[in-house]
């Protein structure tokens, strides 16, 4: 029997931009159930990304890399909870069999062929699908069609950060910061190096104070050394850990930053973006929140299959750094 307070876990094991985009789906589930308690269970990196947001009671984080012997705790802890609902969020095998093992009375999630055998049987309500080319926020508020809850008129995304963490970021007051996102965790996201350095030149030329930030991987860090071997003046911030990372974001006048989570965390903290989009979706995966400008290198080839662009020139070299610094300055007017 359903508590009076129904209590809801939204299970979500993806990555960081995953996460942020799944938080219209949380405030839909708020509308729709305002007096519920509402869980959410993300990766532990994800964590700081929503544990402040006012939609959601508690948040739970499980480490990618875990396996059996650490998920026991997890499981029998959530089971002890009692949840009247469950819904996956992840739309993959992991997300699927946590849901199930929540032991939640109603478990929701997407039908599809894809995944293990058994992931049918994970849920007990589901819904198809939805279209590919919708963007993600959307095809996640469809799946609470099968709570008959309707998306919003307007999707909206608004990430908080800690109260108790400063800014790490000093800066000069006479100038706008400009934030740039180098990073991507394949090479076919990432714009080229010597268009990040011909940026630069123009940007500071006409008064901007830019600073670089990248992600952990061996391919994110190659990228920035090649990119400070060619300005070695270049502010290459130092790798924050995300509650600092988010304050660092949301002290910025813009980002520049390829299609990867801080674009996400841009917008969602309220600022403007310059969004380059080359193998994703872009109509999918576009960012929401502050006003942004999406730059899409035309006709690419590899959104699908494979970890390197598969032209003789980069898609995303198509993208020239006087078009990049154009919509910038479009958005700082």
């Amino acid at each position: 029997m359903q508590s009076q307070r129904p209590k809801i876990l939204t299970v979500q094991f993806k990555s960081l931009g995953d996460t942020v985009v799944s938080i219209p789906a949380l405030m839909a589930i708020r509308q729709h159930f305002p007096d519920c308690e509402l869980h959410t269970l993300v990766p532990e990196a994800s964590v700081p990304l929503i544990q402040h947001h006012p939609a959601v009671n508690r948040v739970w984080g499980v480490p990618r890399k875990a396996g059996l012997r650490e998920y026991l705790p997890l499981l029998r802890a959530l089971r002890a909870e009692r949840f009247d609902r469950a819904i996956d969020l992840g739309c993959n095998d992991r997300s699927a069999i946590l849901t199930f093992l929540s032991g939640a009375p109603e478990r929701l999630g997407v039908s599809q062929d894809s995944g293990f055998f058994g992931r049918r049987f994970c849920f007990n309500q589901s819904v198809p699908a939805a279209p590919e080319d919708r963007h993600e926020s959307l095809r996640l508020l469809h799946i609470l069609s099968g709570w008959n809850i309707s998306p919003p008129s307007k999707i909206e995304i608004k990430l908080f950060t800690d109260p108790i963490v400063t800014n790490p970021l000093t800066r000069d007051p006479s100038k706008r910061l400009v934030l740039c996102n180098t990073g991507a965790t394949s090479a076919k996201k990432q714009w080229p190096v010597a268009h990040w350095v011909r940026f630069h030149q123009l940007a500071a030329a006409r008064g901007y104070e830019l600073a670089y930030t990248h992600g952990v991987s061996e391919l994110e860090e190659q990228l920035i050394q090649q990119l400070k071997a060619q300005l070695p003046d270049a502010r290459i911030l130092p790798k924050f850990d995300l509650p600092h990372l988010l304050a660092a974001i949301k002290s910025a006048d813009a980002m520049v930053s390829n299609d990867t989570g801080p674009m996400h965390f841009a917008t969602g903290l309220g600022v403007k973006t310059v969004a380059i989009f080359g193998p994703s979706l872009h109509k999918r995966w576009y960012p929401v929140g502050a006003e942004s400008r999406v730059l899409v290198a035309e006709n690419c080839e590899c959104i699908w299959g494979t970890f390197v662009c598969r032209r003789k020139n980069h898609c995303l070299a198509e993208i020239t750094s006087e078009t990049v610094l154009k919509n910038l300055e479009s958005l700082l007017v």
